[in-house]
C-alpha cells in the first residue's frame, strides 16, 4: 500500500464518496496515484473556487467528508474563499494540496507558485481550517491523516493536508480507524439534567434548530427529542429544510422582521428557547424585531452549551441529544405527524410577467405535479425567494453568503447523491461559476438550472440604490447553454416558465438552463423586508 491508497481508504471509511480536483504540476503525482488506486472517483472541474463549493455541497447533501484536490499555490490559493465558507458554515471539507518536494524546497531558489515563503500557503490555511498536517514522512503519515480527518468530522469544519510531490507513491501503512474522544460522563449528565429542568420551568419553551444537526447526522434523533419534549420547533434561515420529512410539525423558518409575525413573536418571547445547533450569525438573527436575550435561552453549538451564566465545555451535540433521549424514555411520546400538505400555489395568469414570487409559485406547482427535488441555491434574491418553496432539501451558503455557490453546489449534490437537483442562481453569480455546467456531461449529471436574470446585482442595488455599478448587461444565457452541452430555454412569463420546466424535466442526459427574465427592480417580498430590517437595525443611534 502506498500513501495515496492509505489516504483514499481513510477518506472512504469516513464517508467520502468522490474527489473533486484540478491537477497541477506539484499535484500530478498525487492525481496519477489516485487514478491508479481507483478507490474514489476523481471529478475534474474548470476553476478551483467551484471545487470547494462542489465538495462542500457533497458533504452537506450526503454527510461525511467532502474532498477537493489541487496543486500548490495557484491552485490552493484559488480555494480560499470556498474553504472559508465551509469554515464559517461548519462543513467537514478536506483539502488535498500538492507541494514541492523536500529537495526542491532546499534548492535555495524561489519556486513557481510560491508567494512570500514556502510556508505562506500553510499559514493562510491555518486561518480557515480546524486542523492541518504535512505528509512528508510515510512513517508518521497514517497517524497524521487519522488525526486530521477525525478533526474534520468531530469539529464539523474544513481541514488541510499538504502532500509533497515525492510522497504519493511511497510505501505507507494503513490509516488507523476513526477514534472518538471520550466525553466526561458527569459533565454530560449535569448538563442534560439542567437543560431539562430549565425547559420544564419555562412557560413557553421552543426549539430553534440550525445546521449542526445536519452536520452531525442527528436529524432523526432531534425529531424524536422534539416529540418527547412536545414543544414547538422552528428552523433558522441557515437551517431551512431541516426536519422537513421527520414527522415533526414545524412552525416555519425564523426571519425576524422579514418573516411571519406570529412565529417571530413566539420565538422572541419564549422563556425557554433551545437553540440547537444554530449559528449566532447576523443572517439568522440580525433582523429580529427585538434583540433576543440569549442568556435567557439555551445555546447548544460547537461542542458548547450555555444556559444563563452556566457554561459546559466539550459536550458534543450528538452525545447531549442521546443523553436527553435517555432521560425522556418514560415520557409519553407524541406520534410522528403526517406530512404537512403544502397549500396549493396560486399561479398568476399565464401571460403575467415573471417576478421572484411568480417563479417560486411556478416551482411549487411544478413540484406538486412531479415530485419534490433537492434545491441548491446561490445567494441573493434567489435564496430569499427559495424560503417560500415547499419544505424540502435546500443547500445554500446562508451565513457566509458567497456568490457563485449555486451551480457547483448543484453539480456536487447530484454527483454525491444521484438526485437530480433544481439550481437557483442569479445572473451575477452565474457569471462567476455558471460555466462549470460545461462539465455536467462528463460528471454524468443533468441539473435543471433557473437563472434569475434581471441584468443586475439587484440585492446589492437594494442595499445601496445610489450606486451606478450594479448593472450586469443583457446576457443571453439560454443561447449559451448549447455550447456547454446543455439545452437552453428562455422565459419571461408565467406560462413560458411552466412550459420550460416541463420540457426540462422530460429530457435527461444533459443540463437544462432556464433563463428567467425579470424586470429591473423586481424583488421578492421576503428580501425587501429583510433588507429594510437590516438597514434599520444597522443604522447608528442618534
Amino acid at each position: 500500500m502506498n500513501l495515496t491508497q492509505a489516504l483514499l481508504q481513510a477518506l472512504q471509511a469516513r464517508g467520502a464518496t468522490e474527489v473533486f480536483g484540478i491537477p497541477g504540476d506539484f499535484a500530478l503525482p498525487l492525481f496519477l496515484e489516485m487514478q491508479k488506486a481507483a478507490v474514489l472517483p476523481l471529478h475534474p472541474l474548470s476553476h478551483e473556487p467551484a471545487l470547494a463549493f462542489a465538495a462542500d455541497a457533497a458533504s452537506r447533501a450526503r454527510g461525511g467528508l467532502g474532498v477537493a484536490a489541487v496543486t500548490y499555490g495557484a491552485g490552493a490559493l484559488n480555494l480560499v474563499n470556498g474553504v472559508a465558507s465551509a469554515y464559517a458554515e461548519r462543513v467537514p471539507l478536506v483539502i488535498l494540496s500538492g507541494a514541492p518536494a523536500a529537495h526542491e524546497a532546499a534548492s535555495g531558489l524561489m519556486l513557481h507558485h510560491q508567494v512570500k515563503s514556502l510556508d505562506s500557503q500553510w499559514r493562510i490555511f491555518q486561518e480557515i481550517t480546524v486542523d492541518q498536517a504535512r505528509l512528508d514522512d510515510p512513517r508518521t503519515a497514517p497517524a497524521l491523516i487519522a488525526r486530521v480527518l477525525d478533526s474534520a468530522l468531530r469539529e464539523a469544519g474544513p481541514v488541510y493536508l499538504e502532500i509533497p510531490r515525492d510522497m504519493p507513491a511511497r510505501p505507507c501503512e494503513p490509516v488507523p480507524a476513526r477514534q472518538t474522544r471520550p466525553v466526561d460522563a458527569e459533565r454530560l449528565a449535569a448538563c442534560a439534567d439542567e437543560l431539562l429542568a430549565r425547559l420544564r420551568q419555562a412557560r413557553h419553551p421552543l426549539m430553534l434548530v440550525g445546521v449542526e444537526i445536519r452536520r452531525y447526522g442527528i436529524e432523526e434523533q432531534v425529531a424524536e427529542l422534539a416529540r418527547r419534549l412536545d414543544i414547538p420547533v422552528a428552523t433558522t434561515l441557515m437551517g431551512r429544510g431541516l426536519l422537513h420529512d421527520a414527522g415533526v410539525p414545524l412552525l416555519g423558518t425564523y426571519l425576524g422582521l422579514a418573516g411571519d409575525a406570529a412565529l417571530t413573536e413566539q420565538i422572541e418571547s419564549s422563556d425557554g428557547l433551545l437553540l440547537l445547533g444554530a449559528i449566532l450569525s447576523d443572517t439568522n438573527f440580525a433582523a429580529a424585531r427585538r434583540p433576543i436575550n440569549f442568556r435567557h435561552g439555551i445555546r447548544v453549538w460547537q461542542g458548547q452549551v450555555e444556559m444563563g451564566h452556566h457554561s459546559y465545555h466539550d459536550v458534543p451535540i450528538k452525545d447531549l441529544v442521546e443523553a436527553l433521549l435517555l432521560r425522556l424514555l418514560t415520557r409519553p411520546l407524541r406520534p410522528a405527524a403526517p406530512p404537512q400538505p403544502w397549500p396549493a400555489p396560486l399561479l398568476p395568469s399565464a401571460d403575467a410577467p415573471l417576478s421572484p414570487g411568480a417563479i417560486i409559485s411556478v416551482l411549487n406547482e411544478f413540484q406538486q405535479r412531479h415530485g419534490a427535488m433537492p434545491v441548491a441555491s446561490d445567494v441573493g434574491d434567489c435564496l430569499f425567494s427559495a424560503l417560500d418553496l415547499a419544505p424540502g432539501d435546500l443547500l445554500a451558503p446562508g451565513y457566509y453568503a458567497s456568490m457563485g455557490y449555486g451551480v457547483p453546489a448543484g453539480l456536487g449534490l447530484q454527483v454525491a447523491t444521484g438526485r437530480r437537483p433544481l439550481i437557483l442562481v442569479g445572473d451575477g453569480a452565474f457569471q462567476m461559476t455558471g460555466w462549470e455546467l460545461g462539465n455536467a456531461r462528463a460528471l454524468g449529471v443533468d441539473p435543471i438550472v433557473v437563472v434569475f436574470n434581471n441584468s443586475s446585482w439587484e440585492m446589492l442595488r437594494t442595499f445601496q440604490p445610489e450606486g451606478q455599478y450594479h448593472g450586469r448587461g443583457d446576457w443571453d444565457f439560454a443561447a449559451m447553454a448549447a455550447g456547454m452541452g446543455g439545452a437552453g430555454h428562455r422565459a419571461a412569463t408565467v406560462g413560458e416558465l411552466r412550459m420550460a420546466l416541463d420540457q426540462a424535466l422530460q429530457e435527461r442526459g444533459r443540463f437544462q438552463l432556464i433563463d428567467a427574465r425579470l424586470p429591473a427592480g423586481s424583488l421578492s417580498p421576503t428580501l425587501s423586508r429583510f433588507v429594510q430590517a437590516v438597514k434599520r437595525l444597522s443604522m447608528p443611534e442618534d
